[in-house]
């Protein structure tokens, strides 16, 4: 990739509108270029995930900021090195700060900041470019400005929810797979609920090996920030446990309006209740296969997962929401032996 050409300081809503971690060239096209012009972002309707954090932040870093018919006008000479306290914990807000914060002048720190993996990994990347940043992955970033950024090789780490959602595919069809090319450690929590639901899992240093024998028992999950369990397993787990001996409680404590997926499910035979932010989930002895339609990202994959365990024919319509988050995902469960197929 090369960007010495590129002069643009626009994300037009085509290209935003379907997924909302473009917001993510907010705050490297305000450092770099002093200017950004970013159509308010689209994506999975799991809930509200408003940009108030990112655009606070960047406030306080200096840039003066307008909402203007859909889009976010941000300028800036240059940024200023702030303070900056995060009222929650938002994955994409620290992200979008610390790009920012690269090149602005003097010291950054931004408190309360998320923990995640992939956020250390941009922090490993932007070090690379020429950028000096501590405490990556903690709840305290420190960046010290710079006045550019140069060329760099990074190799991006493994997506731990395609990862996540392998291993349960395993479990869910009572299989056996080896994952290679992953970060067991970034899965401890997913792992170990797992284990508790009686699937067995060896851990090596770079990849895992599911076991399934089939009985599943039914295990209690509430999500959580990073390390506790991630939001975007919810609805693969929910998949597993609709075919566990016994019933559990699976709660959603990060998006508000993350089980869109239990209908569908239901119209497979699942046996889920929902009060407020809490599922209950009793299993049945099998799913049915019926046609489904997808509402979100992870949605999408629970009902493949809960496909590939149902007697007969699953049918997912609005299949795109998948494609934003695994790459070619039946081509991968095909070559595993399931029978799965894209209809054009």
């Amino acid at each position: 990739m090369d960007n010495t050409q590129a002069k643009g300081y626009e994300a037009p809503y085509e290209l935003v509108r379907t997924m909302r971690a473009s917001c993510l060239v907010l705050g490297q096209l305000l450092a770099r270029r002093g200017r950004a012009r970013v159509s308010l972002p689209g994506g999975c309707a799991i809930g509200a995930r408003p940009l108030n954090l990112h655009l606070k932040g960047l406030e306080q870093l200096g840039a003066q900021i307008d909402l203007e018919q859909g889009y976010i006008n941000a300028r800036a000479s240059r940024l200023k090195g702030a303070h900056i306290w995060l009222d929650i914990p938002t994955v994409t807000g620290t992200e979008n700060l610390m790009m920012a914060a690269c090149l602005a002048e003097g010291e950054t720190i931004i408190e309360n900041a998320a923990g995640e993996p992939e956020i250390g990994d941009l922090a490993d990347a932007l070090t690379k470019m020429g950028a000096k940043i501590a405490g990556a992955g903690t709840d305290c970033i420190h960046i010290q400005g710079v006045t550019g950024l140069s060329g760099f090789t990074h190799r991006i780490i493994p997506d731990r929810v395609e990862t996540g959602t392998f291993m349960i595919a395993a479990a869910i069809t009572g299989g056996e797979l080896e994952i290679d090319n992953c970060r067991p450690e970034q899965l401890s929590t997913v792992t170990a609920k797992l284990i508790e639901a009686g699937v067995e899992v060896e851990e090596k240093t770079d990849s895992l090996k599911v076991h399934a024998n089939g009985k599943l028992q039914a295990v209690d999950i509430k999500t959580a920030a990073y390390p506790g369990f991630p939001t975007d397993m919810q609805a693969q787990f929910m998949a597993l446990m609709t075919l566990s001996k016994g019933s559990c409680m699976i709660s959603e404590a990060i998006f508000e309006n993350r089980f869109m997926h239990v209908l569908e499910l239901i119209r497979l035979g699942a046996d889920i209740k929902i009060e407020g932010h809490t599922a209950l989930v009793t299993g049945m002895p099998e799913l049915k296969g019926a046609p489904v339609m997808a509402t979100d990202l992870r949605a999408s994959a629970s009902l493949v997962l809960a496909g590939l365990a149902a007697h007969g024919e699953t049918l997912i319509s609005r299949i795109y929401h998948l494609d934003r988050g695994y790459e070619h995902i039946e081509q991968k469960l095909a070559s595993l032996g399931a029978d799965i197929e894209r209809l054009p």
